[in-house]
């Protein structure tokens, strides 16, 4: 029996009826939800019947248009760089919000590989956005996140494998993940534009780092080899973790220790006072070093197998130890 796509549907509808009643209908709400009907219309009709990348696109490149002209939310400045105190965008801001919508929504999207991976991811962002929000005086914000924080974990209890679960008993679909891409933009994009609870535009994608570098370095790779940046192939990190023999449950706990790892680190650079333009500088020099390592994918998954042959070993001394002490 196939396994149902309705997990993002299943997100969408139970944090729904809370907001309403949560949160005012001002520009930037309706805007979302605007936007949120768009990506997940398109996702449905994907789920459907295989919509092609340039709907897609469309589709994706029209909520975030949403955003910027009915909910006035956009990337305005990119926050003090070489001395330069929120530096404006003007009309750059416009395409600028577009390519990032866009770009979180496809990272999220692709991350979508392995049982519980991309909602993982998802908490992952959630909780340090939350964070940050909290932590830059942001409550409302920080209520929407929580809010939509409880629907996503509600969802993982039955997309994760678990002891007693093999495989995962509702996926996501292109519906789901394109909705909580949409949304994480949309919180980053809140997070770090508001003047009243400022926090560097920085630290933004340092908050779902894996995915994003995940995708950038298979789509560049893609084209430099003359294909389409959205052609399907087996080159995403959870590809080769699993081609290298690591179990699904294993790829998305490294993967979210990685994520939350490398969050962690630029939030502690910020409160370390080191300048913003230095973590683009690491975020740029992360991505070029991820590149250059993934380059070689048999490689790569001698290396996962390398990992998964030492975390069986382990487990199996694990065994050997419980075993003996019961007796």
């Amino acid at each position: 029996m196939p396994t149902p796509l309705i997990g993002g549907l299943a997100i969408v509808l139970g944090a729904l009826p809370a907001a309403v009643f949560t949160f005012e209908p001002t520009p930037r709400v309706v805007g979302f939800g605007l936007a949120a009907l768009i990506v997940v219309a398109a996702g449905i009709i994907d789920d459907l019947v295989d919509l092609r990348w340039p709907y897609r696109l469309l589709a994706q490149a029209s909520a975030a248009l949403v955003l910027v002209y009915v909910g006035d939310v956009r990337i305005e400045h990119l926050g003090p760089m070489f001395g330069v105190q929120f530096s404006e965008l003007g009309a750059l801001s416009m395409p600028l919000t577009v390519i990032a919508t866009v770009g979180i929504i496809n990272a999220l999207n692709m991350a979508d590989g392995v049982d519980g991976l991309a909602g993982a991811m998802t908490v992952c962002a959630l909780v340090m956005l939350t964070s940050a929000a909290v932590y830059s005086g942001n409550v409302r914000l920080s209520h929407g996140l929580v809010l939509l924080l409880g629907a996503v974990l509600a969802f993982l209890a039955f997309n994760m494998r678990t002891p007693w679960r093999s495989r995962a008993g509702v996926f996501l679909g292109d519906a789901g993940a394109e909705f909580l891409g949409l949304a994480i933009a949309w919180a980053c994009f809140r997070l770090t534009q508001n003047e009243n609870h400022p926090v560097t535009p920085a630290l933004a994608p340092f908050l779902i780092a894996p995915p994003i570098i995940d995708c950038l370095a298979v789509m560049i790779r893609r084209m430099s080899k003359g294909r389409s940046p959205f052609a399907a192939d087996r080159n995403h990190l959870h590809h080769m973790m699993l081609d290298g023999g690591l179990r699904p449950s294993v790829v998305v706990a490294l993967l979210s220790a990685t994520s939350l790892f490398i969050g962690l680190m630029a939030a502690l650079a910020l409160m370390a006072q080191v300048p913003s333009y230095w973590l683009m500088v690491a975020f740029v020099g992360l991505t070029l070093a991820y590149y250059m390592a993934s380059a070689d994918r048999a490689r790569c998954v001698r290396l996962f197998a390398w990992v998964a042959r030492r975390l069986r070993r382990g487990e199996a001394a694990e065994g050997r130890k419980m075993i003996a002490a019961a007796e």
